[in-house]
């Protein structure tokens, strides 16, 4: 028996198809923020934490179980009484306070360091939710029309989040009807969108330090919202700092092919950068918001 349990002790992690980083991570995905990274590190700390306190209790209950189990002649001889054992309790009670406080004091930690806004970020973005997508201004840099550069999805366009790598940046968020909530898997945080932060006692901005790599990322939102919430998404390129430059550049002249100001997928195109800044969403869909365009067991478009 004991050499099956060792046989499969070593060949269960080999045979799982996981590497040594994913059993570290417990589940959690790649995270492309210093914030990401930090958050990481506090639940693969507390989820080892909570196994060694697992592998103790249950190393004490099976102890428990094995050699004090009931045998012949146990009813002539009471068990031996542990109640009101003084040393016990404060042992009991002291190491589980010491857990929680320890647990507390990193997650206030990790928790501070999120909710930091440091002054005078790198870029500002503008981030309105509404039924049922999402628009993003950059407030600093105005377009051909002298307005602030705006990308706004629809039920044919996806919105695209353009931001650089390795600045830091700060984003205002706001909805224009009911909650929401700006959720990036890869950031490895979310924050509710409230229509009116103020009278709801939200601080609705905050900040990245940088973001590590370039890529595209979808976002989603995470809060219930209505008949379209699973829709609701948006991608975020991530570029290199000059790459972005000459994008926020596009985007303030008008675009000679259509006489219009550039939008954000044809400025991405016009940077002739491959994949990363092809024109169009290339992990999520538009869709239609129109009932009637599709029968009651056909399923929306993009699901």
């Amino acid at each position: 028996m004991a050499k099956l349990v060792a046989l499969a002790a070593l060949v269960i992690p080999l045979t799982t198809g996981c590497s040594v980083d994913e059993v570290l991570r417990f589940g959690w995905p790649v995270g492309v923020t210093p914030q990401a990274e930090a958050m990481r590190n506090l639940w693969t700390w507390s989820a080892v934490a909570a196994l060694i306190v697992g592998v103790i209790t249950w190393g004490a209950m099976f102890w428990a179980i094995i050699f004090h189990r009931k045998r012949k002649g146990d009813d002539d001889t009471p068990p031996r009484q542990t109640q009101y054992n003084l040393p016990i309790e404060i042992v009991f009670t002291v190491i589980p306070t010491i857990i929680v406080a320890v647990l507390f004091g990193f997650t206030v930690n990790v928790q501070n360091y999120v909710d930091r806004d440091l002054p005078n970020p790198d870029l500002r973005v503008d981030v309105t939710a509404f039924q049922w997508n999402w628009r993003f201004d950059y407030p600093d840099d105005k377009g051909a029309s002298g307005r602030p550069i705006s990308t706004q999805g629809s039920s044919e366009v996806i919105p695209l989040l353009v931001l650089p790598t390795d600045r830091r940046i700060q984003f205002t968020q706001q909805s224009t009807d009911v909650i929401h909530s700006f959720f990036v898997p890869e950031f490895l945080f979310k924050r509710d969108v409230f229509p009116d932060p103020k009278q709801n006692d939200q601080d609705n901005v905050w900040q990245i330090d940088k973001i590590d790599r370039t890529g595209a990322f979808v976002g989603r939102c995470a809060e219930l919202c209505g008949a379209y919430h699973a829709m609701m998404n948006f991608e975020v390129r991530a570029l290199p700092p000059d790459l972005f430059d000459r994008w926020v550049t596009l985007r303030e002249q008008v675009n000679p092919a259509t006489g219009a100001p550039y939008t954000a997928g044809e400025a991405l195109g016009a940077l002739n950068c491959g994949e990363l800044c092809a024109p169009q969403a290339t992990t999520t869909y538009p869709f239609t918001t129109d009932r009637t365009q599709r029968s009651a067991s056909e399923p929306p478009s993009g699901s």
